[in-house]
């Protein structure tokens, strides 16, 4: 243990070597060791003035709850509410806070319709797990198509959104519209699966004059692979201010018209696998 017997002398060549090892980043318990002092009060006045390093400052975990309590607070939260939310005391809260101005009382109807919009907002987030949960579950389970499905998904789909052939207006060729670039993903597939190339296709754009024509018809040649040389001319429809239409913004792309030239044979076939499939659904049909 070091002795302070020799004086003023010895005092201030330990107080030189503790605040050096203080600067080196020594915690008290390691310059106290190292000098071999054993009274804490000594080490203490060795060190007098040299502020701790860094690493030893321990966090405040009540300076984080006095945070948290204002910031609440400031919210317009009560004591009670506060309270709840962090576990800690009201005394403690209103030291806090009590500078912080009193939250403004609300109606017990007004707190009746905030209660209820806590409990739909959360309600509503539960439904929304629910519902893209099922619809992954849903996605997963069709898995890789096979080519009779492929044929099969493909006639239907053309039988709901295609133009069909009527006996006072003969259409037996392939013409299919929609706006969905899924959908039109979809029947594209299924074109190639009947040996239809691009080269075949003519396509239209039909949309209101309050788009971008020229970002639409460029949105569609690179989903559908088809060179804007292939494009008949645009439908514009005239926009009617009055009407309050969904489809707008930069995501609206107006509809995709789909024509295949020769398609005659085609149109055929796919009629007659209409309604093969309505004959093969069974009964029920």
């Amino acid at each position: 243990m070091t002795s302070m017997s020799g004086g003023c002398a010895d005092f201030d060549d330990l107080r030189r070597q503790a605040i050096a090892l203080r600067r080196e980043g020594l915690s008290l318990r390691q310059i106290r060791d190292r000098l071999r002092i054993g009274n804490n009060d000594i080490l203490n006045r060795l060190v007098k003035g040299e502020p701790p390093p860094d690493w030893t400052r321990r966090p405040h975990a009540r300076d984080d709850l006095r945070a948290k309590a204002r910031a609440l607070r400031s919210q317009g939260m009560t004591y009670d509410q506060i309270q709840v939310e962090l576990g800690c005391s009201k005394s403690s809260i209103s030291l806090w806070v009590r500078d912080l101005p009193k939250p403004v009382r609300r109606d017990p109807a007004e707190q009746a319709r905030l209660a209820g919009r806590r409990r739909w907002e959360h309600e509503r987030a539960v439904r929304d797990a629910e519902r893209r949960h099922t619809k992954s579950v849903a996605r997963e389970a069709v898995g890789r198509m096979s080519t009779r499905e492929l044929f099969l998904v493909g006639v239907a789909l053309y039988w709901a959104e295609g133009s069909k052939d009527k006996a006072w207006d003969r259409r037996e060729y392939l013409k299919f519209i929609n706006s969905d670039p899924d959908v039109i993903t979809l029947y594209l597939n299924w074109l190639e699966l009947l040996g239809v190339t691009r080269d075949r296709l003519r396509l239209q754009v039909s949309i209101h004059e309050s788009a971008d024509l020229e970002a639409s018809e460029r949105y569609w040649s690179e989903l559908t692979g088809v060179d804007r040389s292939q494009f008949n001319k645009p439908v514009v429809k005239r926009h009617n201010p009055r009407t309050r239409r969904k489809n707008t913004g930069d995501t609206y792309q107006g509809c995709l018209a789909i024509y295949v030239k020769g398609s005659a044979e085609l149109y055929r076939r796919t009629e007659g696998s209409w309604y093969g499939i309505v004959l093969g659904a069974g009964p029920a049909t």
